[in-house]
């Protein structure tokens, strides 16, 4: 598979209300994501991660280094239009993204401004929606939609673009348990089924360890690039930065600690069962 996107040596500074560079948020990424992947992007607030996002979009443009999406270099502003299509964004906030008041014209908001011919565009506002199985609420408010619905909504927007790359920044985190399972489903069954290469900004260490791959980042760095087992296994290194685990790794950890002869790369509830009736040579807990 050919990478999608290319982060070559990228440095990045805001700038003051003086026009001054500030401290750098980025430090030198050097980053690579093939086409149909799944990456979870990962660290505390304030490391560089949605800054990083930004990049991938061309919202933002290097202070130096590169970013190349699908060939494009962002800091082309000729080719900027181009980039968006192929690369599509959502935010945390369903409601920031939200401009009709019905959801099928939401959806195809975007597609009008493309100038897309309306046979096409019914289609892929009917297909998107299906595909985020929100069909059902076409004609509906977005108003009367809960935050996952919304959220779901939204998803569509960018999926009827066609888009090759989705970067979601923190898209579960205004959300409910419920609304948080119903997007990850979502952005899931996108990234199989049609191969979209997915960059998933959170702090939710459960839906990091459903991606293929883990990038973990610090004061403006990558410390981890990783399957989520293998940056998992760092419990004690995640925790001197201020990020947890998933429960049941903590627990691994926790028992592994104690002397239990236990596998250090558990990211399941399954394994940590398997894992554990092991230790009782395959009896559970009471059993006699």
């Amino acid at each position: 598979m050919k990478n999608i996107i290319e982060i070559e040596n990228l440095h990045f500074s805001y700038r003051d209300d003086t026009g001054n560079l500030s401290a750098e948020v980025l430090k030198g990424i050097n980053l690579n994501i093939k086409e149909g992947e799944f990456v979870a992007v990962l660290g505390h607030n304030g490391c560089g991660k949605s800054t990083l996002a930004k990049h991938i979009n061309a919202i933002l443009v290097p202070t130096d280094g590169k970013v190349i999406v699908n060939g494009i270099d962002t800091s082309d502003d000729s080719r900027i239009f181009e980039l968006r299509q192929c690369a599509g964004m959502v935010f945390q906030n369903p409601d920031n993204q939200i401009v009709s008041s019905v959801v099928e014209e939401d959806v195809a908001f975007a597609l009008e401004n493309l100038g897309v011919p309306y046979e096409e565009m019914r289609r892929r506002v009917d297909d998107s929606l299906k595909a985020v199985n929100m069909y059902e609420y076409r004609l509906h408010s977005p108003a009367q939609l809960s935050g996952g619905q919304k959220q779901r909504i939204a998803i569509a927007g960018i999926i009827a673009m066609q888009p090759r790359c989705i970067i979601l920044d923190e898209p579960t985190a205004m959300l409910d348990p419920q609304g948080r399972k119903e997007v990850m489903s979502t952005i899931r069954q996108m990234n199989r089924e049609k191969n979209i290469t997915i960059v998933l900004i959170t702090h939710y260490m459960d839906e990091a360890a459903q991606c293929d791959r883990v990038v973990v980042m610090d004061r403006g760095n990558i410390i981890l690039d990783d399957t989520p087992k293998g940056v998992f296994s760092h419990v004690q290194k995640l925790k001197e930065i201020g990020l947890d685990v998933p429960q049941v790794t903590e627990l691994a950890w926790e028992l592994k600690n104690a002397g239990y002869d236990i596998p250090d790369d558990i990211i399941t509830e399954e394994e940590c069962v398997e894992a554990i009736k092991k230790l009782f040579g395959g009896k559970t807990i009471g059993s006699s």
